[in-house]
């Protein structure tokens, strides 16, 4: 998608250790009008997929996912990523490991939002050795959920993630596939 691309071009920042910093628009603070375009391009994408419920974890891919609900007219599920008092012991739950955040995290999701009733569309700000991803397509396996694909925004083209969810056969579309990437030369896009 050209206008993620260009705002990733000329607004995104690439830092040491294989960070791409976009939270000037897409995760931090969130241009809401570039949003309500993300959304429906997935809404394109994946109009045809009878999607019921939208599923990302927190906190990056709220906003995207709620945006994006809008267009299929359905509830948003995002998965916690630390118990509270008010969530029962009837959690579906799995492991995820965060590139960013460096630090492995349990997720959660009510029993109560995902069942095998469900066509889910998982959306997700970034995606780069896939760990996030993994991580909400097994709650949704657990579920007995249909997944009808992931939509990305960013996806690290260069790390394995996308590649390794694809294998599996699930369907991935990224906005902006980033082919290369360093403070010194920039961001290249995949064609």
């Amino acid at each position: 998608m050209r206008l993620l691309e260009e705002r990733i071009r000329t607004e995104g920042k690439v830092l040491e250790g294989g960070v791409l910093k976009v939270d000037g628009f897409l995760n931090h603070q969130i241009d809401v009008t570039l949003l309500q375009e993300l959304g429906k391009e997935f809404f394109r994408l994946y109009h045809n997929c009878t999607v019921n419920k939208i599923l990302t974890i927190e906190a990056s891919g709220i906003g995207i996912a709620c945006i994006t609900a809008q267009f299929f007219d359905c509830p948003v599920v995002f998965a916690k990523k630390s118990k509270s008092k008010n969530i029962s012991d009837q959690v579906y739950a799995s492991q995820v490991e965060s590139f960013t955040h460096c630090v492995t995290n349990t997720i959660l999701v009510s029993r109560d939002y995902l069942s095998e009733h469900d066509r889910v569309l998982i959306i997700d700000d970034f995606l780069a050795n896939g760990a996030a991803i993994k991580g909400l397509l097994n709650l949704c396996y657990r579920a007995g959920a249909t997944v009808v694909g992931c939509g990305i925004c960013v996806e690290k083209a260069f790390q394995p993630g996308g590649e390794r969810i694809r294998q599996t056969g699930v369907r991935v579309e990224s906005l902006a596939r980033v082919a290369s990437m360093s403070p010194a030369d920039g961001i290249t896009f995949v064609p």
